[in-house]
């Protein structure tokens, strides 16, 4: 195969294959710092591998999630602060694993942009893999898509896949009933919800990235929103391991209105106390700043409660004591009721 001598190459077409190589060796030791038991391999191969049985399970049921960031990417990339977002990627997908009782296991990531710059997709990575390592989980492999065209320059989106393990009758949501107790784990503010409203909001108020956020001290308004999403699995895995936990909601897009029925069965709803936790700044500032009504916060945003136990009554104050001292804000939420869907009252 011949070709003239001004003839056109993959790199002149915008692709950089050089750069992706480089992009692979900055990752594999940040990969590398992940491994666990179950662990086979390094990244390069075609797939990526993962013994179950190494990693301690007898008769495990797979439990697969997948998940991206949503436009809080836009707010990380016009502010150039790219360190955290790797973890709300990473929690978006385990803290999804959980709810059904899973241990996460491995994480693969997808990374595509217009064109690849090595140093940016290197520090989100490096953020995958700190995220990964604290939820004991190993980023065993993933894709970096360079397509020009695609995206505007400096722009590109992510997305992750998470899979886990649990033995076989140990899948949650199991054995839920009336008078069970809700006990709400504290967010660490928006997470990884609800930023096409939040940008409005911002906008709705004359504030930039860098203005200082009116709910946050010294901090910018960009640095405030960017706090990353809550990693929920240590500890919640140790509350399920202690017993007396008969279901677990992600609280995520849809709020607590939307994600605390998915774990219900037919027949039960759940009441929620609105004055058993005091919601962070940030969302009276949305609420005050967006006009936005009650009943729309609770289904847009977390409003302070990032994740939600059910559990059996007369397990609560050991298992309130056990994330406690894990290192949760921990509040009783409301209760499991006859009907259907959430009621919010005092």
């Amino acid at each position: 195969m011949t070709g003239a001598k001004d003839g056109l190459t993959y790199a002149l077409a915008g692709v950089d294959i050089a750069a992706g190589d480089a992009l692979v060796d900055r990752a594999k030791s940040a990969a590398r710092a992940t491994d666990r038991p179950g662990t086979v391999g390094a990244l390069g191969g075609f797939g990526a591998l993962f013994d179950p049985k190494a990693a301690g399970y007898v008769d495990p049921i797979l439990v697969a999630a997948t998940d991206g960031v949503g436009t809080k990417l836009r707010l990380a990339i016009d502010t150039d602060s790219l360190e955290g977002i790797g973890q709300d990627l990473v929690a978006m997908c385990v803290n999804d694993l959980i709810c059904q009782g899973a241990e996460p296991l491995f994480f693969l990531d997808y990374l595509a942009t217009g064109r690849l710059e090595v140093d940016a997709a290197a520090r989100v990575v490096e953020g995958i893999a700190r995220a990964c390592k604290a939820s004991g989980c190993a980023l065993i492999g993933g894709e970096t898509a360079e397509m020009p065209g695609l995206y505007a320059a400096g722009d590109f989106d992510l997305a992750g896949f998470a899979v886990g393990a649990v033995e076989r009758g140990g899948v949650l949501p199991r054995d839920v009933a009336d008078g069970d107790v809700l006990l709400g784990l504290a967010s660490a503010g928006v997470h990884s919800n609800g930023f096409s409203l939040v940008r409005r909001v911002a906008e709705r108020a004359g504030l930039g990235w860098n203005d200082p956020a009116p709910f946050a001290g010294d901090a910018t308004l960009g640095e405030a929103l960017l706090t990353p999403t809550r990693l929920y699995v240590r500890p919640v895995l140790q509350a399920v391991r202690a017993g007396g936990v008969h279901a677990l909601a992600h609280i995520t897009g849809g709020g607590l209105t939307e994600n605390l029925p998915r774990v219900l069965p037919d027949g039960l709803g759940v009441h929620v106390d609105l004055l058993a936790w005091t919601p962070p700044p940030v969302f009276a500032w949305l609420a005050e700043a967006g006009g936005i009504a009650g009943a729309e916060m609770r289904r847009t945003f977390n409003c302070g409660i990032g994740m939600v136990l059910v559990c059996d009554p007369g397990e609560v104050d050991a298992l309130a004591t056990l994330l406690t001292d894990a290192g949760e804000t921990v509040c009783i939420l409301g209760r499991v009721e006859p009907g259907r869907g959430v009621t919010f009252g005092v």
